[in-house]
């Protein structure tokens, strides 16, 4: 049986890195936490900027943050009259046994008392997590989240398919895959659908690709956009970006789609392979699913992709050899290998494995040991979901769609 060795949570949960987070519920209270993650070794500050109006969209995307098994300690930090509090979020946390403190500038008497305040609580936090020491721990206990960005040919070639074998091989050992980026499993809805396990799942993938076509028809863009990045790399419509994206999945049965919105914010229930609900850019994609609970990421780019994650190993794959060679500093794996012949799409995808497990137990990636800590909470308009529900499909198919990239609104 394969090992990784990580920390233990109260809850049982594994965590494969120790960090502490210093979380705020909006950006009035960031520069303060940022001041206080500083001067802590091992401490990252990390908010939302959709303003600080209550959203349960929002809401649960940093509470599952802060639920991660790979944080052993969070420091709220809240201005004090947002509607989005501090007591919100440390309520949905707190379940994990893992320690939860909050300060709240206002009270606090401004931001030098509570940085100093802050640094102190950070710093007792950890002392208390230095002696945890990392211990085997069977692959069950590990999630996956796997993306791609900055697609092109070679993706859906090599990088993909290879990333989608390491994913087969932690499914089979009791593991936990999950992807999303639903925009781009267009027109692979009867593709995933004959993996769902039952007829209900099978019903929520249709759904779930549905929804996200009507949303772009409503807000103008054609639902076969594809990034200037994608149509110079070589791809040449959203259906085949789309099946080479999903392989990166593997192919084993899907479990379930796991929901992000207002209604609820799902976690796997079960090991296995899961989609996710989410959008299609590439950093708020990655923080949904780590959200989820997913505490290593395999990210194949073609063109090229720095992106790392506050809380999260990020390892990045490529498939073009060209991309490998000009951004080695960016990239931990080449699976161009398969395309040049020196290496079978089996022996790339079983070192991508041994890499997932080598990464979950301590090694770091190229992003970490650049010390990217990328973050970003994804909120679609609530009134357009809303209008969704009482538009007929047919009111959404006639506007011509936009092509630039101009045309991705947010909120959509």
């Amino acid at each position: 049986m394969t090992v990784f060795y990580g920390y233990e949570r109260p809850d049982g949960s594994v965590g494969v890195r120790n960090h502490l987070l210093v979380l705020t519920p909006m950006d009035c209270s960031i520069e303060p936490a940022r001041k206080i993650a500083v001067q802590v070794e091992g401490a990252v500050a990390v908010t939302q900027h959709h303003g600080c109006g209550f959203d349960w969209m929002v809401a649960n995307t940093l509470i599952g943050t802060g639920r991660n098994p790979n944080v052993a300690g969070v420091l709220l930090v809240g201005l004090g009259c947002e509607s989005l509090t501090c007591e919100v979020l440390a309520e949905g946390i707190q379940p994990t046994g893992k320690p939860v403190e909050t300060l709240v500038i206002q009270e606090e008497g401004g931001s030098v008392r509570t940085t100093e305040k802050g640094v102190k609580i950070l710093r007792k936090m950890a002392e208390e997590i230095s002696e945890l020491k990392r211990e085997p721990f069977p692959l069950s206990k590990l999630m996956l989240a796997v993306e791609c960005g900055g697609s092109d040919a070679t993706s859906g070639l090599a990088a993909n398919p290879a990333v989608g074998v390491a994913a087969d091989m932690l499914v089979d050992e009791g593991g936990t895959v999950v992807f999303g980026e639903t925009q781009e499993m267009t027109g692979t809805q009867h593709v995933l659908a004959r993996r769902a396990v039952d007829a209900g799942v099978a019903e929520a993938i249709h759904a779930m690709i549905g929804r996200q076509e009507l949303r772009m028809r409503a807000a103008g863009i054609d639902s076969r956009f594809m990034s200037k990045g994608n149509v110079e790399g070589g791809l040449t419509t959203i259906e085949e970006k789309s099946l080479g994206a999903i392989r990166k999945g593997g192919t084993r049965p899907i479990q379930g789609v796991l929901g992000t919105g207002r209604e609820g914010f799902d976690y796997p229930s079960r090991p296995g392979l899961w989609l996710q609900d989410g959008t299609g850019w590439d950093v708020p994609s990655v923080t949904g699913m780590v959200a989820a609970g997913a505490q290593v990421v395999a990210f194949t780019t073609g063109r090229g992709s720095t992106t790392g994650h506050a809380i999260a190993p990020v390892l990045k794959v490529t498939g073009n050899p060209g991309t490998y060679s000009r951004m080695v500093d960016n990239m931990d794996v080449n699976a161009g290998a398969i395309l040049d012949g020196s290496e079978t799409l089996h022996s790339v995808g079983e070192g991508i494995f041994r890499d997932v497990v080598e990464v979950a137990s301590g090694r770091m990636t190229k992003a970490e040991v650049l010390g990217y800590h990328d973050f970003i909470v994804y909120k679609t308009s609530g009134l357009a979901e809303r209008l969704l529900e009482v538009c007929p499909p047919e009111a959404l198919r006639g506007g011509r769609g936009r092509s630039s990239e101009a045309a991705l609104e947010p909120g959509f």
